[in-house]
């Protein structure tokens, strides 16, 4: 990682914590590579000057300097440049003002190489105050010997001029591209807090959704399983209580268990599997409640009959979900009268009110047994009740009173 202003638009400099590089690692190693592919040739034209052009300084002094500069860079400034040691670029830095110095001061025209000094400060420092110091000494390492040179009328005022120049130039870029780093950086922190927001809204909706999946596994225990098992506990019961009498009851007691059994395995593996219902598999509602009331009849011994009467047509307009809620308040309401009512007859209605958008298909189940205070009362399949037919924008009523029975009635909409 690059520890300079110009390297860190590249990607972050050292301990940055932006959230991500602003550009990607491929734009460093290509801004590297031209950078050395300039210092070598910048440096190779330089020495061919120095060794066959005419030169007013010492050849000796200004080839020592030029190698001085190149070694220096070799072990300290390409480094600094790729890694992120702060003491070689600092290093280098003195070297890189002090070799400029003496390259202003014995040849003022090898200060073409200010075309590549200047970015070099600006790949190697760590803040804009360091950049501006560092780009503010090599200018005055450059522009101290051609001055005292104009002064003396051997040297044009433009060569101090274009070091200044330069430096202007310079300070500019810098400037510029520690602006154009911090709003990249910024980006990349909102970027970043938005993945993060993102993947704790994905976690929420996750577990969202367990926590529905596990309310739903609930109401589907409660609604076949729990009262599938209750039904075998009381046939059960009653088959030990009559065989040694009535082997005959006995034997359709246990048949009836045998039925309730299979049913609830079916219902088991309907769950696993998120499927609809066993009663509504190929067959309608109004089938599925007459099934329902008849098996409730034959286990309990309750009169229990199915009116359809103020269905005018068989077909409900319903979807499955709704019809899934209808089905599942009847079982409910018939399981409570199990273990509840003490009621001699029970009576399921199925009807359709109103029409267009206002249009709703209920289920009524009434009983004449002990009745209760529902204002005093409160189930868990109840409630259960009430949040599934929500889903569905239904509702459920409760209404009874001690000693005059109750009605349960499950109204969702209908298209």
């Amino acid at each position: 990682m690059t520890t300079g202003l110009l390297g860190s638009a590249v990607v972050p400099a050292r301990g940055a914590d932006d959230g991500g590089a602003p550009l990607p690692e491929a734009g460093l190693r290509a801004t590297v590579l031209v950078l050395h592919a300039a210092f070598v040739v910048l440096v190779a034209v330089a020495s061919l000057v120095v060794l066959v052009g005419d030169v007013d300084g010492s050849r000796p002094v200004l080839m020592t300097a030029l190698a001085t500069w190149t070694v220096a860079y070799l072990l300290l400034g390409a480094p600094a440049v790729r890694g992120s040691d702060v003491r070689r670029a600092r290093a280098y830095l003195v070297v890189h003002v002090a070799v400029f110095g003496v390259l202003a001061w014995e040849q003022p025209s090898l200060l073409f190489l200010m075309f590549l000094a200047y970015p070099q400060v600006w790949f190697l420092v760590e803040s804009v105050r360091e950049g501006v110091s560092w780009t503010v000494a090599l200018a005055l390492a450059g522009t101290i010997g051609p001055a005292i040179s104009w002064t003396r009328g051997t040297e044009p005022l433009w060569g101090p001029g274009q070091t200044l120049v330069g430096m202007v130039l310079s300070l500019a870029m810098g400037l510029w591209v520690s602006r154009v780093t911090d709003r990249s950086r910024q980006r990349a922190v909102l970027i970043g807090q938005l993945e993060a927001t993102r993947a704790e809204l994905a976690d929420a909706h996750h577990q969202q959704g367990m926590v529905a999946e596990r309310e739903r596994l609930a109401r589907e225990v409660h609604d076949t399983l729990a009262q599938g098992y209750t039904s075998i506990v009381v046939l059960a019961q009653a088959a030990a209580a009559a065989l040694a009498g009535n082997p005959s009851a006995a034997a359709e007691r246990l048949a009836l268990i045998e039925e309730v059994a299979r049913e609830n395995l079916a219902e088991a593996r309907a769950m696993v599997a998120a499927f609809s219902p066993v009663a509504l598999d190929s067959s309608t509602l109004v089938e599925a409640l007459q099934r329902l009331a008849d098996r409730f009849g034959r286990e309990t011994g309750i009169a229990t009959r199915l009116d359809t009467a103020a269905l005018a047509d068989t077909e409900a307009g319903l979807s499955r979900a709704e019809e899934i809620v209808l089905l599942r308040g009847a079982q409910e309401a018939l399981a409570n009268v199990r273990r509840h009512a003490s009621a001699s007859a029970v009576v399921l209605r199925i009807g359709r009110v109103g029409s267009g958008e206002s249009a709703q298909v209920s289920v009524h189940v009434e009983d004449d047994g002990v009745g209760f205070d529902p204002a005093e009362t409160a189930g868990v399949g109840l409630a259960g009740l009430r949040d599934r037919a929500a889903e569905v924008g239904g509702a459920v009523d409760v209404v009874s009173q001690p000693g005059r029975g109750t009605r349960v009635t499950v109204r969702v909409p209908a298209r």
